[in-house]
């Protein structure tokens, strides 16, 4: 299995900002939910379906602006873990560019306890 995940979306009104492009705090949103998506579509193939990954620490690069009618096609996938930090890509393509870069770090939390839980260092390999 890929470890990347992908979908498109359509710009509409809802997205668009009073500069005529899409918000940058849509894209923010957009970063979370594709995260829970991909976690959404890959946890049962794990032991650990019901734990939940926390959000640490998030940087995003607006390189170029989308607007109305534009279609984006969002990507993204996990890289290495770094000790407890899990850090995730989210990419942004509009005609095949890319538009905004994010590089998240997320920690994983046992469900019942709500510590942080750690997970083996080739865990992705599981996937």
């Amino acid at each position: 299995m890929s470890l990347i995940f992908e979908k498109q979306i359509k710009i509409t009104e809802e997205y668009i900002d009073l500069n005529n492009h899409v918000n940058n705090v849509q894209y923010v949103k957009w970063v979370e939910e594709i995260a829970a998506e991909h976690w959404d579509s890959v946890k049962h193939k794990l032991d650990f379906p019901h734990d939940i990954w926390m959000l640490l620490d998030h940087h995003i690069q607006y390189k170029k602006q989308v607007y109305l009618g534009d279609i984006i096609t969002i990507k993204t996938y996990p890289k290495s873990p770094e000790g407890i930090r899990q850090p995730r890509k989210v990419e942004f393509y509009c005609n095949d560019v890319l538009v905004v870069d994010s590089l998240t770090l997320w920690v994983f939390i046992d469900k019942n306890t709500q510590k942080i839980k750690r997970l083996d260092e080739n865990w992705l390999s599981l996937l």
